[in-house]
């Protein structure tokens, strides 16, 4: 999972992914760590998070030989089941602005970019 994450990484993500922040997931929510998998092998992982009010989608990556296959709208499917699931009615994935790959297939999931909000970061670690 994470030699897949580090494949797709962004140039916009801001620290690293670490083993134990994945541990710490698995332990709070095991549920929430979608994975697929192919003759043995992790071929795609997505993050499906619920803070209680709001469904969000993180970390969404699919290995590039089983890309253009449907693995990434399977996992991003079963991540709307699993927040449907908890009580969610709205689902927020993160997309960089100027990631056009990234952006078409979002569009095509059916999830059209926000132009009236803005995501503010801070690292505080």
């Amino acid at each position: 999972m994470l030699d897949l994450w580090a494949a797709a990484r962004s140039s916009h993500a801001g620290i690293p992914d670490r083993l134990e922040d994945v541990e710490s997931l698995v332990d709070g929510s095991p549920a929430a760590l979608l994975v697929a998998e192919a003759a043995g092998e992790i071929v795609g992982v997505v993050i499906a998070a619920w803070d209680g009010w709001r469904g969000n989608i993180y970390r969404l990556a699919v290995d590039e030989r089983h890309r253009r296959q449907g693995v990434g709208l399977m996992l991003v499917r079963a991540a709307e089941d699993y927040l449907l699931s908890c009580g969610a009615r709205r689902v927020t994935a993160l997309v960089a602005f100027d990631d056009d790959a990234a952006g078409s297939f979002w569009d095509s999931a059916g999830y059209p970019q926000d132009r009236e909000i803005g995501r503010r970061v801070r690292n505080i670690q």
